[in-house]
Parts: structure tokens; C-alpha cells; sequence
């Protein structure tokens, strides 16, 4: 995995459910059959773009912060590639855990 983001530095990603049955957002690129976590470096560019992002009907979403190296760990147990965007969802970096 090569990335510039430091294992410590914090993220922004959602949240769906939070509270008792919480779980990190991710989507699916139906095109490429890549699913994947959007990932910000920067709290209210995510706040900005997940307003844009598919969501799931009737869930709630709230932004986070997390460690790199938690998203990292997660996305590999789950099966997910991290996609680090801007505001307007364009893809900065795509990581491979």
C-alpha cells in the first residue's frame, strides 16, 4: 500500500446507523464492481460531499473522524479499497489496503 497519509492522521468518513448498530459507509461502483469507502481528509468536505453521495433510504448518516489506520484495518477485513476524495467527489487517491 503506498500512500502520503500518515497511519495517525484523521479521516472523515460516514457513519450509517450511528449509536448501538453503527457501520462505516461504503458504496459500490457497479461499472468497475469495486466497493469502497469515501474517505476525506478535511471534516467539512465530507460534510459537503456525502450531501451528494448515494445514500440508503431511511438510514442515518453523520460524519466521523477516524485514524488512517483504522479505516485502513477495516476496509481489509471487510474487502474495501479507499477512495480519498474532494468536495465535489472527485478522487484525490485511490488505496488499496
Amino acid at each position: 500500500m503506498n500512500t502520503t497519509i500518515d497511519k495517525n492522521q484523521w479521516v472523515f468518513i460516514a457513519i450509517q446507523d450511528p449509536g448501538k448498530n453503527e457501520q462505516i459507509a461504503g458504496l459500490h461502483d457497479k461499472k468497475n464492481n469495486t466497493y469502497f469507502i469515501p474517505a476525506f481528509l478535511k471534516k467539512h468536505e465530507a460534510a459537503e460531499c456525502f450531501l451528494n453521495l448515494p445514500r440508503e433510504s431511511g438510514k442515518k448518516y453523520e460524519v466521523h473522524a477516524i485514524t488512517f489506520e483504522e479505516l485502513v484495518n477495516y476496509a481489509l477485513k471487510n474487502g474495501f479499497l479507499i477512495f480519498i476524495l474532494d468536495k465535489e467527489g472527485k478522487i484525490l487517491e485511490k488505496i488499496s489496503p
